[in-house]
């Protein structure tokens, strides 16, 4: 059986350069890949384009990566929590693509599945259909959309084995499991390492094949974006 295990983020990480497209997986701070985010801060690669739904809050996720000025420009679906974010999409330093979700996430999954290209209704009429082919289906127009291309996606997963299979956990799958699989490239950080053979088979939901590198992450923070609690009676 092939093994995809490498040895730490260092290790997993390798051949990520300045000027390359990397797919992200989560969704605000829930699923991120947090150690292969800091890896890419200390490695000070610059002029990314990165594809992920949000760019997670101000100090933590891809925002730390906003921060250092790293991200040329930004495919996502909404700004999010990000002040920086915000302020740099408006002042101009940060090329951004906004995306509609559903479209941004099947763009994703097109990719892993090799679809080079499908059509949406999401976007008739509005800007996101400017310069895109047009067509009628039943009655009702659609916007062909094309399957992102990059280099790297990094994805996080719950549990993981040696030759790459992966669970996630509740809403952390999110864009992850679209995500891997999708680029030139997949790294898998998982926060539970087992040998191959010990994942119920029926439990995983991206098999090893769609894997290339896969290690085991540490001292995730589990932070909360948005916290909400009731008012004392």
């Amino acid at each position: 059986m092939i093994n995809r295990k490498v040895n730490n983020v260092q290790e997993a990480l390798q051949g990520i350069e300045s000027g390359q497209t990397i797919m992200l997986g989560g969704f605000g701070l829930c699923g991120i890949p947090e150690n292969s985010i800091a890896e890419l801060v200390k490695k000070e690669v610059t002029d990314l384009t990165c594809i992920s739904n949000n760019a997670g809050v101000d100090d933590f996720g891809l925002g730390l990566l906003l921060q250092k000025k790293q991200i040329k420009k930004m495919i996502s679906s909404y700004v999010g929590e990000n002040a920086e974010f915000e302020r740099q999409m408006l002042s101009g330093e940060l090329e951004v693509e906004l995306t509609p979700q559903g479209t941004l996430a099947e763009k994703c999954r097109a990719a892993q599945a090799g679809i080079p290209a499908f059509f949406t209704p999401a976007g008739f009429g509005t800007e996101v259909a400017e310069g895109k082919e047009t067509r009628e289906f039943n009655g009702k127009m659609h916007v062909m959309e094309l399957a992102y291309k990059a280099d790297f996606s990094i994805v996080k997963a719950w549990k993981g084995d040696e030759a790459g299979n992966l669970i996630f956990k509740g809403t952390a799958r999110n864009f992850n499991a679209c995500m891997a699989g999708a680029a030139k490239i997949t790294i898998a950080e998982v926060e539970e390492l087992v040998p191959a053979g010990t994942l119920d088979p029926n439990q995983i939901h991206i098999p090893g094949i769609m894997i290339n590198r896969i290690f085991q992450g540490e001292k995730f923070e589990k932070r909360i974006e948005q916290r909400t609690v009731r008012q004392k009676q």
